[in-house]
């Protein structure tokens, strides 16, 4: 047994010498114990989203802003191309100047609790049938500033519609399209391509159709032509300038409204 032996060697027992870790380790263990400690969902900031990754492939409350009840995703970077995945409690979504092209049937399948949603400035074109089916609690819906070219079923408690700005005819909106919606207050449809006013509830008190195609108007437009005695109570601000129409041709039009719509009557 050499010299190094013998002082490792003590009551018969031969002692090995510990194996002391280098700082090298130690900074490793430390940085594996730390990230053990983190939940399974937390994000990690050094994984950004791959060129040309999908950002609805995130949690909706890393790209939008989540408050109680509210959903604020505007102007995402990058780019946000459909509706994204909302908390249940969701109250209120504002989804502006996004990239979204379309709204499916399954987009708000879950969340039937929405009262407000606004879709204002993104490039939709295309909205399933049934896509607010189940929202029986939406009051306020915002389409503006897209590329619509129809309109599809709309919620019966809307008491405000706002479908500005974008490519609607009269033939994209079927006939019927406002009829149940018994809440209706605000219909906002100007800067679009229509020829006719659509059929329009007794419950508005705002209508907007400026800046359309609109060249004639009837005696049922706004009035009931079988009922001469007939007022309408609500209506108090109609816009129709910036049509072909000339609103002085149809005087019988307007008989039953507490104000003239403003446009062009000569």
């Amino acid at each position: 047994m050499n010299a190094k032996a013998r002082k490792l060697f003590f009551c018969g027992i031969l002692v090995k010498k510990p194996n002391v870790p280098t700082n090298e380790a130690i900074l490793q263990r430390a940085t594996d114990d730390s990230n053990a400690l983190l939940p399974a969902d937390s994000p990690d900031d050094s994984t950004p989203l791959p060129p040309g990754g999908d950002p609805s492939d995130l949690p909706t409350c890393l790209l939008c802003v989540c408050l109680t009840g509210s959903v604020y995703c505007e102007e995402v970077d990058p780019d946000m191309t459909s509706v994204p995945t909302l908390p249940k409690e969701t109250n209120y979504l504002y989804a502006r100047y996004n990239k979204i092209k379309k709204i499916t049937a399954k987009d708000f399948g879950d969340v039937v609790t929405l009262k407000r949603i606004d879709f204002t400035g993104n490039i939709i074109s295309e909205i399933e049938d049934g896509a607010f089916a189940k929202l029986t609690m939406l009051e306020e819906l915002s389409l503006a500033e897209n590329q619509l070219v129809k309109l599809p079923v709309l919620p019966a408690k809307l008491v405000s519609f706002n479908a500005n700005h974008n490519k609607l005819r009269t033939r994209g909106i079927k006939s019927n399209a406002f009829k149940k919606l018994t809440k209706l207050a605000h219909l906002y449809l100007a800067h679009n391509e229509l020829e006719a006013v659509p059929l329009i509830p007794e419950t508005v008190r705002t209508l907007h159709l400026q800046n359309n195609n609109i060249s004639s108007l009837t005696a049922d437009t706004f009035c009931k032509s079988n009922d001469t005695y007939y007022i309408r109570p609500n209506m108090n601000e109609i816009r129709i300038d910036g049509n072909p129409v000339i609103l002085g041709q149809y005087p019988t039009s307007f008989i039953c409204l507490q104000s003239l719509p403003i446009g062009r009557y000569q």
